[in-house]
């Protein structure tokens, strides 16, 4: 965010002493080499110095450690995700807030909860990082530029994700004209799991897709670019789903979500989503039970 300079400031917030204060300062240290003007800031769990904030980005929460159940992870990044939130909202209240945290569907369905704010204003990041990595193994296995690839993805981010290979082009020419089903099926398959083939090769979590996909939502925001983006979203009633956070394509600007597309699927892509759902509703209804047994 800071080398394309979306915002005059970027606060850094984090829980552990020092920390965001190094990221920032190295960031800003430089700033004379790139040549940006955008001042970073980092601070200690100091809330209160991101007052005023248009858009937020919350990336709070523990990976999965070995031993670790989904629930005991789901349990721990809830409370985090909704105290982080509750700090937000109090200094920033109109502030639209970004979800990367994950589980990403669950977490943003915990975000909405905790803001009370409405859904056009806290959604997830997630199908600009899955729709990247699909364009970019596309690109590898194509040799072509990932610049000329443009493709959509719904659904829950990760292995229930929904691909859409008839949205799927390069260069304006349908991808399934240049590539085989088996192949493609595979790339498909290696985006889904994306996220773990990087944590498998580096012991953690991606950096810089995910930073890059984020910048781009704020950016989009911030410079009203009404840009068409799939995003994790509350569904209430579109492609006959309702209360369900998926990933949907939509129109992104200064207001946050400014229109959901509805796209006209097929039976076997309703099929695909209708099994996503099920999945994200699934873990949806394992926090309802967790907090309601708090």
């Amino acid at each position: 965010m800071a080398t394309r300079e979306i915002a005059n400031e970027i606060v850094l917030v984090d829980i552990k002493e020092g920390f965001a204060e190094g990221k920032a300062l190295d960031i800003w240290q430089k700033a004379p080499i790139i040549g940006y003007d955008s001042r970073t800031v980092g601070v200690t769990s100091d809330y209160a110095r991101t007052a005023g904030s248009d858009v937020v980005v919350i990336t709070s929460g523990l990976p999965r450690k070995p031993g670790m159940s989904r629930d005991d992870l789901i349990s721990t990044n809830a409370g985090i995700v909704k105290s982080v939130t509750e700090q937000v909202v109090k200094y920033s209240p109109n502030a639209i807030i970004i979800i990367v945290s994950n589980p990403l569907d669950v977490m943003t369905y915990q975000a909405h909860l905790t803001s009370g704010l409405p859904r056009e204003k806290v959604f997830g990041m997630a199908g600009i990082l899955d729709t990247a990595r699909y364009r970019a193994f596309l690109a590898e296995a194509l040799n072509v530029s990932p610049k000329d690839i443009q493709a959509v993805l719904m659904g829950g981010h990760g292995d229930t994700m929904v691909p859409l290979p008839r949205y799927t082009t390069v260069g304006g020419i349908p991808v399934t004209e240049l590539i085989g089903k088996a192949e493609l099926d595979a790339i498909v398959q290696r985006t889904a799991q994306g996220g773990g083939e990087l944590v498998k090769l580096m012991g953690t979590s991606a950096w810089y897709a995910p930073g890059a996909a984020a910048a781009q939502m704020v950016e989009a925001i911030v410079r009203d670019q009404r840009r068409v983006f799939p995003v994790c979203i509350k569904l209430e009633g579109e492609y006959g789903i309702d209360g369900v956070y998926l990933g949907a394509p939509v129109i992104l600007g200064k207001n946050g979500i400014e229109k959901v597309i509805e796209l006209q699927l097929n039976d076997e892509e309703k099929a695909l989503l209708e099994t996503s759902r099920g999945h994200v509703k699934e873990v949806m209804d394992a926090l309802d039970k967790m907090t309601a047994n708090a």
